[in-house]
């Protein structure tokens, strides 16, 4: 029976090395600031509507005062997704 041939093998050669980019990871300036402002605006509606005991700050909001000071949160968290 014949012998078969040995096959040489090429030397193993690595994939050329990937070029790296710099990617931009900063925010804008404004980001942080106007998110903590909302987010301390949100939350000061919310304890001076409770120790007014409802008569500040829009009193004919009545318990809607609530509502506005979560929607500043919540707007605050809005902001907080441009955040890099």
């Amino acid at each position: 029976m014949p012998k078969s041939r040995i096959r040489k093998k090429a030397d193993y050669t690595p994939p050329p090395a990937k070029q790296t980019t710099n990617l931009k990871l900063t925010s804008s300036s404004w980001v942080a600031p106007v998110m903590l402002a909302l987010f301390l605006i949100g939350l000061a509606w919310i304890v001076v509507f409770y120790v007014t005991d409802g008569q500040l700050p829009v009193k004919e909001l009545g318990n809607w005062n609530i509502v506005v000071g979560f929607g500043f949160i919540a707007a605050g968290f809005g902001v907080s997704t441009q955040w890099k």
